[in-house]
């Protein structure tokens, strides 16, 4: 057999190949195949004759399906010319469920059933359950011995606004400490934000601080001048250390300590943050016997504060003294950083624009910078308006009866944003509305000396309620802590389910405030919290600035190392 036989195609059947139909040499089949059956007869009817011609045509004209998507397109142009577009409807789709500021429509809706509501129980008096922990107590101890001789001057720049100064004096007495430094009076740096010139004797009890400490961390208001002379008494001749933020004190020992020995005098700048909340017990001593027991505001601020107190307790005689305080962040920089939308139209666009033009030039109008305020509603990150605080307080049970000191600085679009709120709460106080004009007057041109006085009234609430974060909660948090029996007493809102909630068009006034109590007792559980390796020693003092109440300090201690 030839070789080309064998190839498919030449006439002979491949080895691989179904042999031939006999259908195709039978004459008898053949013949059978001219007889008509219902499957190959010829169609009847118009219709079917028509499409049988065309269908016939595509099939011995394959190209004619080139012709298909222009056919297709011409109708459509055709059937679109016919049809007039103004009675086209359109279909609007409602935005993501908590991405929108809908809650003055949800208040209008229930604030019937709110005003109405006489179903609260004393809240004030019973939200706070006992511990499941037990109590916490103070139990900082002060050094009783000497100290040995100094290593050196250590200065440190503080900069941010008040509370986050606090953490860098803190800081900077743990470093001192730890190091057997001399710690020079912090200087702190003035913000173009925050614009507070204020000293730290100008906010402090300096003489106070220095006497706490005298045991345990030497501070002093000036450097002698025989070292000061090596540079020309001028402080930014001082070698300064560009220290990482959250460095481990053991950088401290083995970078900064072999200069500061050599030099005797050395500076850090910036200094907050340049500490890691892990520290060994020494350090975090060291840190709890600075913020809670060396820092007191200075006298006049502490004697203003302590007034709006007495004054907010004898406002709350008809709830036994107790009253609660809310920090309040809807300042205009705050409400333009967030870029969060407010039903205030174009012109709470062109007020935001302009603030954050002002605040932070450029940051914000980037090439590629896209701002999306559904989003940020939906994570929890919008600012809480007056009312919407308003809103979940009387959700938690407090009626209008209750006494509610606001902190917070000039509220942006104040006249519509505050009304609801004090339609809500009556009897809301500021310290603008507490103190005279006279009593103010040093302090108005200050925000850190206006903060401290806030910071001293929401100390001693009953309820402390924070809606933004921040470093003013966050150390009251800790102080609070610290001062009730390791309880923060304080209601710190799921600001993701809040937004969902406020946004959610068919939520009656009953399931809203079961929701809101359902808020309430988690804030109460979660009162009592142990400090975990990353977290602040300024929010959470249990257990390295206190000891269980039935516990003593040497067992505190050794459970700690």
């Amino acid at each position: 057999m030839h070789a080309y036989n064998r190839l498919p195609g030449s006439g002979h059947n491949s080895p691989s190949s179904p042999p031939s139909s006999p259908s195709l040499r039978s004459p008898r089949l053949r013949h059978s195949r001219s007889k008509p059956n219902r499957f190959t007869q010829p169609p009847v009817t118009l219709p079917q004759r028509l499409s049988y011609l065309i269908l016939s045509l595509l099939l011995k004209r394959q190209g004619l399906f080139l012709f298909a998507p222009l056919l297709y397109i011409s109708a459509m142009l055709f059937f679109m010319g016919t049809v007039s577009f103004d009675v086209v409807p359109v279909i609007k789709h409602r935005s993501p469920l908590g991405s929108v500021y809908r809650s003055p429509q949800l208040y209008a809706r229930l604030k019937a059933e709110i005003h109405a509501d006489n179903s609260s129980m004393d809240a004030i008096s019973t939200i706070w359950k006992h511990p499941k922990g037990g109590e916490w107590r103070p139990c900082t101890k002060k050094s009783s011995g000497g100290l040995p001789e100094s290593n050196g001057y250590i200065y440190v720049e503080a900069n941010g606004g008040l509370n986050q100064q606090r953490t860098s004096v803190c800081n900077a007495v743990a470093v001192a400490g730890y190091l057997n430094a001399t710690l020079l009076i912090p200087n702190f740096h003035f913000h173009s934000i925050w614009r507070d010139p204020s000293k730290f004797k100008e906010i402090y009890d300096e003489s106070f601080f220095i006497s706490m400490l005298e045991n345990d961390v030497r501070v002093v208001d000036t450097i002698p001048g025989y070292l000061m002379e090596r540079f020309d008494r001028n402080m930014t001749n001082v070698l300064n250390f560009k220290v990482k933020a959250w460095s481990p004190i053991q950088y401290y020992k083995d970078v900064v300590l072999p200069r500061l020995l050599e030099e005797k005098v050395i500076r850090i700048s910036p200094f907050a943050n340049r500490l890691s909340f892990d520290a060994p017990p020494a350090v975090q001593r060291l840190r709890c016997l600075a913020n809670y027991e060396a820092l007191r505001f200075s006298s006049p601020i502490l004697n203003l504060g302590e007034s709006l107190v007495a004054k907010m307790k004898a406002r709350s005689a008809n709830n036994s003294g107790k009253y609660i305080s809310v920090h309040l962040r809807f300042e205009e920089d705050m409400v333009a950083f967030s870029c969060c939308v407010y039903g205030g139209g174009t012109k709470e666009d062109e007020d935001m624009k302009a603030a954050r033009e002002r605040g932070w030039k450029g940051k914000f109008t980037k090439p590629g910078r896209v701002i999306h305020p559904g989003a940020n509603r939906l994570n929890g990150k919008c600012p809480l308006t007056p009312l919407e605080v308003g809103l979940m307080l009387r959700g938690m049970g407090f009626d209008k009866s209750t006494s509610i000191y606001l902190a917070s600085g000039k509220i942006y679009d104040s006249e519509r944003h505050m009304a609801p709120l004090l339609e809500m709460f009556p009897l809301l106080q500021t310290k603008e509305m507490l103190a005279s004009e006279e009593e103010l007057a040093p302090y108005q041109n200050f925000s850190s000396r206006m903060a401290a006085i806030d910071y001293t009234v929401c100390l001693h609430s009953e309820v402390f309620v924070t809606t933004q974060g921040g470093n003013f909660p966050h150390f009251l948090l800790g102080h609070r802590r610290y001062l009730y029996g390791g309880h923060s007493k304080t209601i710190k809102p799921d600001k993701r389910k809040l937004a969902l909630l406020l946004d959610n068009p068919n939520i009656g006034w009953k399931s809203f405030k079961r929701q809101m109590l359902s808020m309430r007792a988690h804030s109460d559980s979660k009162g009592v919290e142990m400090k975990r390796t990353s977290d602040s020693i300024y929010s959470f003092p249990c257990p390295n600035c206190m000891c269980r109440a039935n516990k003593t300090e040497d067992s505190r201690s050794t459970s700690v190392t």
